[in-house]
């Protein structure tokens, strides 16, 4: 692992700086990719001072929010109509769709919120709010706010812990666990309603 830290150390920071922006943006378009253990790794090198803390948190969080906002926009103008053919239509009925809109009606910007703090939920919520006809304001403050609270968390975290890279990946390791587990409880209870709401 050490060599691996003294591979990363051996980079351009630009380059560290984008890979962390790249990882943190994807994640709205590819849920499964690593982005979190990317931010960690750059508040790694932050502890290690080879990297800014301020600058790895606020290009992640830049990144991170800009293509959440950019997901939620493009599936706001374009969703609707993509899942009208007889495809979109089998995937995602209308009725789903509607069921979909009350439930964020019901929960608004806490839903959004909460959801973005859980592992895999975060690359799902922001399409699903556009879909849904959220206003912007309730779908990009709660999504800037949880991006902040987590990846700030994340950052300062991580760079507290020092030099001690396997202790920053067991704690990354154990919160995402817990995460993963809170949002495999979420879905389990959202296809259980769904279900049940289909049945009557």
């Amino acid at each position: 692992m050490t060599e691996f830290v003294a591979l990363l150390e051996s980079l351009p920071p630009g380059l560290l700086y984008g890979a962390i922006a790249a990882l943190a943006g994807l994640e709205n378009l590819i849920p499964p990719l690593p982005a979190d253990t990317a931010v960690a790794l750059g508040a790694l090198l932050a502890g290690r001072g080879f990297l800014d803390a301020r600058l790895v948190f606020g290009i992640t969080w830049a990144a991170n929010v800009g293509s959440g906002a950019a997901v939620y926009l493009l599936a706001r103008r374009y969703g609707r109509p993509a899942f009208r053919g007889k495809l979109g239509r089998r995937l995602l009925s209308e009725r789903t769709i509607a069921h979909i809109e009350r439930e964020y009606e019901r929960h608004g910007g806490y839903g959004i919120f909460v959801s973005r703090l859980l592992p895999v939920w975060r690359g799902v919520v922001m399409p699903f709010a556009g879909l849904a006809g959220v206003s912007a304001p309730h779908a990009l403050v709660p999504l800037s706010l949880a991006s902040a609270l987590w990846y700030g968390l994340l950052t300062y975290a991580v760079v507290t812990l020092g030099a001690n890279l396997e202790a920053v990946l067991v704690l990354l390791r154990r919160v995402n666990h817990v995460l993963g587990i809170a949002a495999l409880a979420a879905a389990v209870g959202l296809a259980l309603w769904i279900w049940r709401r289909l049945k009557r």
